[in-house]
């Protein structure tokens, strides 16, 4: 690749299950975010830029707290903004949608600020662990698309990517030879007692393996996949507007999905042997403060990242 890969990191979302923004809450002992202990590690990795992308209507808080404090990061920071009324020609924005198109639409905001380059994504509100930064970072600089699009993705075992405090949802993949073969978006996981699982349509209870290997929105993409994304979105909205015109989402792990029943595409997987943390829940938090503190006395991170 020409270009140096650009971390994208999703910051759009306001979490359901959470009851507000996330993205910005403090975790760090200076104030830092999640997101800020990803852009450490992604610097670390030889990431020199990032695209964050956010909502316009969250601009200014998230100027204020996060944009302030980034301003110390070395790291060159660009801002994409994922607006509901960002749609192909021909497609209205229906009456009363709030919620975001997903995360292959907020991806596709990000074409510009992207500028070209090959890219790895991320959630703003998800804590990767640092092996990942470097295993995309190195695979984006060395792959190139050939007969098939090349890409690749982190994964993580089941057991470390739950929580105690209610249900996740988690991209539950299969995998043969280091390569992803399908994903299968999963909502309702949860812990039950030592078990983990979700309940089917029919309320039975699916028992899932803890080192069952999930996607966690950690991908990394050459420029080819925005065509994939250009050509799908209006696909998806012809069907979501007739269908789910509030609630349906264009999401990556779909978009994956499709495109490797097409045979068009290979996804190499780098499995990842670090814990997630998150703030799914506003119980979590602690938890997460907790282990970034644990880090932080490990040598992992300084106390206080952009000093």
């Amino acid at each position: 690749m020409s270009k140096k890969p650009v971390l994208v990191v999703m910051a759009a979302g306001m979490g359901s299950r959470y009851g507000g923004l996330k993205q910005i809450d403090p975790v760090g002992s200076c104030g830092e975010a999640i997101l800020d202990f990803s852009l450490f590690d992604a610097k670390e990795a030889g990431f020199e830029t990032a695209v964050i992308i956010i909502k316009e209507s969250i601009r200014e808080v998230f100027m204020e707290t996060v944009g302030k404090r980034l301003e110390k990061c070395p790291l060159e920071i660009r801002y994409a903004y994922q607006e509901l009324d960002a749609l192909p020609a021909g497609f209205q924005l229906p009456e009363g949608r709030v919620k975001p198109w997903g995360t292959s639409h907020a991806v596709l905001c990000a074409k510009e600020a992207i500028d070209g380059a090959p890219f790895a994504v991320i959630n703003a509100d998800d804590y990767y662990g640092k092996s990942g930064f470097k295993s995309v970072f190195d695979e984006l600089c060395a792959t190139s698309d050939d007969k098939k699009l090349n890409y690749c993705m982190v994964g993580y075992q089941l057991g470390k990517t739950v929580t105690d405090n209610g249900s996740v949802t988690r991209g539950i993949c299969l995998t043969e030879n280091g390569y992803l073969t399908s994903i299968q978006e999963q909502t309702g996981i949860e812990k039950r007692g030592q078990e983990i699982g979700y309940a089917d349509q029919e309320g039975h209870w699916i028992s899932l393996p803890p080192e069952t290997t999930v996607s966690m929105n950690f991908w990394g993409f050459t420029p080819s996949f925005f065509t994939a994304l250009e050509s799908r979105f209006p696909v998806f909205l012809n069907q979501t507007l007739k269908e789910n015109p509030m609630k349906g989402e264009f999401l990556l792990p779909l978009t994956v999905r499709d495109l490797l029943q097409e045979e068009c595409i290979t996804v190499k997987l780098f499995n990842s042997s670090d814990t997630w943390y998150g703030v799914t829940h506003a119980a979590d938090r602690p938890l997460v403060e907790a282990a970034i503190r644990d880090l932080t006395g490990a040598g992992l991170y300084p106390d206080g990242l952009w000093k």
